[in-house]
């Protein structure tokens, strides 16, 4: 799996542009799963899972890790394909769509959420320098493996109009 893939073309913007498959992203986010699997997470059927995957490996976004044939047919193991996604100039739908996606893992996360709304002034200086700081906790935040809770991080840091 790469470390970073920034999101460039129209059919990357177009995939991230649907809060299913950001969902199926934050799923993919930690091993490779089927669609059975995915499904079951999801709550949601097979076919729909079949079909947001494709939009999304037809984008680069998602690749096949693994093939296994099962009683006959043919099981893919689906990723992300890379750990991080770094949108430069996001378009409004995609940025709703994420939104809207981690609105929905708030919405059933066992622990209440840490959200934190502030506004500032800032020169362009302090603001890089904040943008640099957040990037780097978020770059050196480490993994701690399979058995442990999985935590989801949403950074953002907008000049207003």
């Amino acid at each position: 799996m790469d470390e970073v893939m920034e999101i460039t073309t129209p059919e990357q913007f177009k995939a991230l542009g649907h809060s299913f498959r950001q969902r199926l992203l934050f799923a993919l986010g930690q091993q490779p799963a089927t669609i059975s699997q995915l499904a079951k997470i999801l709550s949601a059927r097979k076919g729909n899972v079949d079909h947001h995957l494709k939009v999304l490996r037809d984008a680069g976004l998602v690749r096949i890790a693994e093939t296994r044939t099962v009683r006959g047919g043919t099981e893919h193991y689906y990723q992300r394909s890379s750990r991080r996604i770094r949108v430069l100039s996001p378009e409004a739908t995609s940025t709703a769509a994420m939104l809207a996606a981690f609105a929905q893992e708030l919405s059933i996360a066992p622990v209440e959420p840490l959200l934190n709304l502030r506004h500032l002034r800032l020169t362009a200086a302090q603001a890089e320098r904040l943008r640099n700081a957040l990037e780097g906790l978020v770059d050196t935040a480490e993994d701690a493996g399979d058995g442990e809770p999985r935590y989801g991080v949403l950074v953002s840091l907008y000049q207003q109009p």
